[in-house]
């Protein structure tokens, strides 16, 4: 029987060598197959992360189906094209829950063509200019809108407030951009 010496560096380079998915002719069927099937999935998830972030905010939101409102909204501000822009935008998107959440009337009173100024100046509130992911979220105490105006940030408990909106659901990416999900409708003051 013949026993093999590596040195540290030998061993290094074979470890690199294996690591790298270079395939030697000693390769058994069941290891191959293995391969090809760890290297595929590794290719279907980058696939699958690549589509979600293929779609703007705008589209996102649709596709997620719990923006309804928001989306009604922002088309009845002419907010679609901007939306759809290259951006980045970071948006603290308030569900359908968040909407019911305002007094009867409010939706459809903000919805009418005369209160489009109101509209915008509320849904552009809750856009922040550039890619503002949850990490850096946390780190901030206020964040500028594009309505103008900061909107107050803060952690409590673990849990990050916008406003005093909960954010539910953070770093849904997008192309052009960023969603955070919020319960609740935030108000320029």
């Amino acid at each position: 029987m013949r026993v093999f010496s590596f040195g540290s560096m030998a061993l290094a380079g074979l470890v690199a060598l294996l690591a790298g998915n270079v395939v030697t002719a000693d390769e058994c069927p069941v290891a191959k197959q293995q391969r090809l099937a760890r290297e595929a999935a590794a290719g279907h998830v980058q696939t699958v992360a690549y589509k979600a972030e293929s779609k703007d905010i705008v589209d996102t939101a649709v596709a997620a189906g719990d923006f309804a409102t928001l989306v009604a909204a922002v088309k009845a501000a002419g907010l679609v094209e901007t939306l759809k822009g290259d951006g980045p935008f970071t948006v603290f998107a308030p569900t359908d829950a968040a909407f019911a959440k305002l007094p009867e009337g409010t939706v459809a009173t903000l919805l009418k063509p005369e209160n489009k100024e109101k509209l915008v100046a509320i849904l552009t509130y809750h856009v922040v200019p550039g890619k503002v992911m949850a990490a850096d979220v946390v780190k901030l105490s206020e964040a500028k809108t594009v309505q103008g105006k900061a909107a107050k940030i803060k952690v409590e408990g673990g849990t990050v407030m916008v406003d005093g909106a909960k954010v539910v659901k953070t770093d849904i990416p997008c192309s052009n951009g960023v969603i955070h999900v919020i319960d609740a409708v935030i108000l320029p003051e």
